[in-house]
């Protein structure tokens, strides 16, 4: 029994050179056709294909979960959508088949996918570790800038820019390979002992200013379609067993956002509406800004915001809180 590769195709040559196979390798499992199954066990095709309509027929597998369809040109030169089969059906028709050259491919499967999966795991670990190893760089250099711009060792101010340019950023660099690696979570949030507490009618009270400083005439911005405006208010401050759902500042603001820009509770200015309150809630709890006065969130990344919550999926909803609770948390 041995073998050649080439790319993810495996050629199996049974003992003594009477079988010989291109075994596809793929999503950590082998492939074979109706064609190579016939040949490999030395059966008819019709064998083979009885056996596995029994495998399907009894419940021993699911057809959907052991079979794909992939392109295969023929020898006429045509290209024809294929059934293979993976190994799980492989080895319950070479069970039933009972023959020697079963055995052996099955002895042979195994070990194959075993080294197929170190590899992978092996080269996968590496990468981790080369990963790892990049941002823990990173971050030693940028704490090094920190300590050299703190200790005033620059003169020009070109040079120091560039250097608190690197510093602020490390933090951007830091959440997104948390987000790469699913570990960004909620985290450095505030509760202060008074904090401001939103209510639907000081809302309608602020929008309805917002609509005046802009020129509208009153009555004409902020039109609600529904009681979806109201709920969203509502739900930031919604419980479940006696505790909040979202317990901090930052996330009270965060999903405010959220589900003002989502719910489309008004005729027109949705966006604009849940932008506004969002600051507004955070200036009115005191984190809008930093302890030297700088914005925690650039204009240009609120605007990023609330447009990739406007079309992003309910599914990612989660993620997108944490994301904003990230950059707007006493980290920043």
């Amino acid at each position: 029994m041995n073998e050649a590769r080439q790319g993810n195709i495996v050629i199996y040559r049974a003992p003594g050179g009477k079988a010989e196979l291109q075994v596809k390798l793929e999503h950590e499992t082998v492939w074979l056709s109706l064609d190579q199954m016939a040949g490999l066990f030395d059966r008819d095709k019709s064998v083979i294909s009885r056996h596995l309509q029994n495998v399907f027929n009894s419940k021993e597998l699911n057809r959907y979960l052991v079979v794909a369809k992939n392109a295969t040109t023929a020898a006429d030169g045509k290209t024809y959508r294929v059934d293979y089969y993976n190994l799980d059906a492989i080895l319950s028709v070479g069970y039933r088949v009972n023959s020697k050259r079963g055995t052996q491919f099955r002895i042979w499967a195994t070990q194959m996918l075993k080294e197929h999966l170190v590899r992978g795991f092996t080269v996968n670990e590496r990468r981790l570790k080369e990963q790892q190893q990049r941002l823990d760089d990173l971050q030693q250099t940028v704490g090094l800038l920190g300590r050299v711009i703190e200790g005033r060792a620059l003169k020009t101010d070109e040079a120091e820019g560039l250097l608190h340019v690197i510093v602020d950023y490390s933090h951007a660099l830091s959440l997104l390979d948390q987000y790469d690696h699913h570990q960004l979570a909620i985290r450095d949030t505030t509760k202060p002992p008074e904090p401001f507490v939103l209510t639907y009618e000081q809302s309608r009270r602020a929008i309805d200013k917002m609509g005046e400083q802009m020129g509208v005439k009153r009555g004409l911005f902020g039109i609600e379609r529904d009681d979806s405006f109201k709920s969203a208010v509502n739900t930031v401050y919604q419980t479940f067993g006696g505790s909040e759902l979202y317990p901090s500042v930052e996330e009270k603001a965060a999903n405010l956002l959220y589900f003002v820009v989502k719910n489309h509770g008004f005729v027109d200015g949705n966006k604009r509406i849940g932008a506004f309150l969002f600051i507004w809630f955070l200036d009115a709890n005191q984190l809008l800004y930093t302890g030297e006065g700088q914005k925690r969130l650039a204009d240009n990344a609120l605007v990023a915001l609330t447009l990739m919550i406007a079309e992003s999926k309910s599914k990612d909803k989660d993620i997108i809180i944490k994301v904003i609770v990230n950059l707007i948390n006493k980290n920043n």
